[in-house]
């Protein structure tokens, strides 16, 4: 099945390739027309895969990235129309300069070819990166896991009558239905078809890339993401920013997990902050000296500052310093996003400075690292890495850059 696929992706990247911006912009508006037309179709799917899910003792944030309604297909077609309207990058002269024999030089953007994604319990996923991937002049290969098959199948069928309504061929986008490890095994070393593959899952599938992978890649990592309020913080902000941090969807990667407070504010905020977020149902886990104001939170753990709890679970620090907030960060952090709450310039490019995360944030929630809050239009993973791309991954990231030289008959 996936020489099959990967031989289609490979051709259909060459069209791709071809096409011009016209094209893929209204293919990209027809993908989305159908997605509202096959909307009904989507949902029934969907509702099928929930029940599953719900029947097999699946968590509810995890319920809650299946879960497909009306307005999260509306969102899923806006996006798509927003990357049409997009500037399309292929073909964009980036560099240029003329050498000493009078070679003219240009660097210009081009495709990768076929890029693959791997993902899991999102069905949302399957338009963003399918829709990116084609705008970017690639083809894709998407790969969903088994509690979404029958919502990623639904959703790629509306993508692929879309191309085929102007002209382009429906391999463009296609979805791996084999959803077994080994399936997955097989795509990390399609190195034959595959030019970029981008994980976006929990540890266990990026440590799966880790050992078997040869095809490049880029980890779409977790996001153990913090709020540092610092002692010269304005509390006014730093509560909404808090809250909504953690609790605005939670079972995301860049909902926050730990909360640190400057101990020259904990004794003020931390009652406030807790209660609020006690409100909204969040189970609050504190070091001891945190735990000396509000009594009620249970004891936190080394393993609890580890981790990414995808649930209304935060653990909470109090430090010394901003450069203990750092710290903390590069000790238990995962190079996601972490936000800093403060009036103080200085004490804001320190942490900036010494978290080393994709993205940092200042007096703002880590809820905005996404492609669309970044103006992406969607995106398809936040790299965690370093090479070749880093934070929120929109068309850019899914190009290359190739050098073409003009010459009149130089020789070396």
């Amino acid at each position: 099945m996936l020489e099959k696929i990967g031989r289609q992706a490979k051709e259909a990247a060459r069209v791709v390739a071809g096409a011009s911006t016209t094209q893929k912009n209204a293919a990209l508006h027809a993908m989305a027309d159908r997605l509202l037309v096959a909307a009904p179709g989507i949902l029934a799917a969907n509702a099928e895969d929930m029940e599953q899910a719900g029947s097999e003792g699946v968590s509810g944030a995890l319920l809650d990235r299946l879960l497909l309604t009306d307005a999260r297909i509306d969102g899923m077609a806006n996006g798509l129309r927003t990357v049409a309207g997009l500037a399309d990058p292929i073909g964009v002269i980036t560099d240029g300069w003329r050498l000493y024999n009078g070679v003219r030089v240009q660097r210009q953007r081009a495709p990768l070819g076929v890029v693959a994604v791997i993902y899991e319990a999102r069905p949302n996923v399957t338009a963003d990166a399918g829709g990116l991937a084609f705008k970017a002049g690639n083809a894709a290969i998407l790969r969903g896991s088994s509690y979404a098959l029958r919502s990623n199948m639904a959703v790629a069928r509306a993508l692929q009558e879309g191309l085929e309504t102007e002209g382009l061929p429906a391999a463009a986008i296609q979805l791996l239905e084999d959803t077994s490890r080994e399936g997955s095994i097989a795509l990390m070393t399609a190195r034959e078809w595959v030019d970029l593959l981008v994980p976006r899952g929990g540890p266990g599938l990026i440590q799966a890339m880790v050992d078997n992978a040869t095809v490049p890649y880029v980890i779409d990592g977790a996001g153990n993401c913090h709020v540092y309020v610092d002692a010269d913080a304005d509390l006014g902000k730093a509560l909404p920013i808090t809250v909504n941090a953690k609790v605005q969807r939670p079972g995301v990667c860049n909902a926050a997990e730990t909360l640190l407070v400057h101990e020259a504010v904990a004794a003020e905020f931390l009652p406030a902050v807790a209660q609020a977020l006690t409100e909204q149902g969040v189970e609050l886990r504190g070091d001891a000296a945190s735990r000396q104001i509000v009594p009620d939170m249970l004891e936190a753990t080394e393993e609890d500052f580890a981790t990414e709890f995808h649930d209304l679970v935060m653990s909470i620090g109090v430090v010394p310093s901003v450069e203990a907030a750092v710290d903390h960060v590069l000790r238990y952090g995962t190079g996601h996003t972490d936000a800093i709450v403060t009036e103080d310039y200085s004490a804001a490019q320190t942490f900036v400075a010494g978290v080393d995360s994709a993205v940092t944030m200042v007096n703002a929630s880590t809820r905005f690292t996404d492609g669309e809050e970044f103006g992406f239009g969607a995106e398809i993973g936040i790299s965690t890495q370093k090479l070749h791309v880093r934070g929120p991954m929109g068309l850019e990231a899914l190009t290359c850059e190739r050098y073409i030289l003009y010459g009149d008959g130089q020789v070396r």
